[in-house]
């Protein structure tokens, strides 16, 4: 089980995060598609907390599966097992690998309430394993490794009940992946043909097509200019996605994070080391004194963070490119205080740190 874990990613996007599983034979990364509607590159993100950038390759929204390619990902050796003739049965146990709502890396557990359960024409595997938000894309597995379905969350307001994209699903899409490029391609809900072109018929079978699934979705203006912050430490902004107007990433070892507060500020900060037990005064005396310019050093929940909060507003003043190089300035700055502390006074890295 713990060479299979190695071989589920979470998914980070603008829009959010889910999870994604290796396929060796394929080398593709398989997932929903609404964890990555409206976006043609992602990143993938392992256990080590190292990211990926990733291209969305094939979407097809009817059955909710895409796939994903990630050049650079170094390949895992042990993923789930696809090319098996198991079958999926009431009571069978079933594991569900996954990152619940963004969180670490979680496994739960539960039973085939219904192999076969009819919801809106499709049939999907019914379990009482708990699935929450962010799950979604990652693999349903029985106690051999196998892959029994894929995890969807489109049907939100079923209480103690989860539901998986059934294997044979999966199998039917699986066939066409020696026919795929590189450029995204659409796969049409009716006949399953190929569309990689923007268009609003299927070329195969004239069914209407909604033209904004080839669209990415656009960022707000806000967002770009955050992204034009982080890019100053040439890191590509895809990577610090997290969600909607949130972006965490690492710049080196310390984990810095930039999100909205209070709807009306940007706040950045950096958890850089949990207190140790001696040397305290040592630490406040050094926090109340460092020159930190204008950033703050500061204390919360027995951890030590650095951080800089701004107005919204002042990312479209004179000011932009001031305040930019010091949200640039706060990863810098971060990387290098968490050994100081570590160094000087016997810190210890949290363990948000990589």
């Amino acid at each position: 089980m713990e060479n299979i874990e190695s071989s589920v990613f979470k998914i980070n996007t603008a829009n959010g995060t889910g999870t994604g599983f290796y396929n060796k034979e394929n080398d593709l990364v398989i997932t929903n598609y609404h964890v990555v509607a409206g976006c043609h590159t992602v990143s993938l993100e392992g256990k080590d907390k190292n990211r990926y950038l990733t291209q969305v390759v094939y979407v097809n929204p009817g059955k909710d599966i895409a796939f994903l390619r990630a050049n650079d990902l170094p390949k895992p050796i042990d993923t789930v097992l696809i090319d098996h003739q198991t079958e999926s049965r009431s009571r069978d146990k079933v594991i569900v690998l996954g990152y619940p709502y963004g969180m670490p890396f979680t496994v739960t557990e539960g039973i085939v309430s219904n192999p076969r359960q009819s919801i809106g024409g499709r049939y999907y595997i019914q379990t009482d394993a708990a699935i929450n938000p962010g799950n979604s894309g990652g693999p349903v597995i029985n106690e051999k490794g196998e892959l029994m379905g894929i995890v969807t969350s489109k049907f939100s307001d079923a209480d103690n009940m989860g539901f998986a994209i059934p294997m044979e699903t999966l199998k039917e899409e699986l066939q066409i992946v020696n026919d795929l490029s590189d450029a995204f391609t659409l796969g049409c809900s009716n006949c399953g043909g190929f569309i990689e072109e923007k268009t609003d018929y299927c070329p195969n079978c004239g069914t209407n097509v909604d033209e904004n699934l080839f669209e990415e979705m656009a960022l707000s203006n806000f967002s770009l200019k955050v992204e034009e912050a982080i890019s100053k430490l040439n890191i590509n902004p895809v990577l610090a996605r997290s969600g909607r107007e949130r972006w965490y990433f690492h710049q080196g070892s310390a984990e810095i994070r930039m999100f909205v507060y209070d709807n009306n500020y940007l706040f950045a900060t950096s958890p850089l080391n949990d207190l140790p037990r001696k040397n305290l005064a040592g630490i406040y005396e050094y926090i109340l004194t460092a020159d930190m310019g204008p950033h703050r050093l500061s204390i919360s929940d027995n951890q030590i963070y650095l951080s800089y909060r701004i107005h919204i507003s002042d990312l479209y003043s004179e000011n932009k490119e001031e305040i930019q190089e010091c949200l640039a300035q706060l990863a810098t700055k971060a990387d290098e205080l968490d050994n100081t502390f570590v160094n000087d006074f016997g810190a210890e890295m949290t363990h948000y740190s990589k």
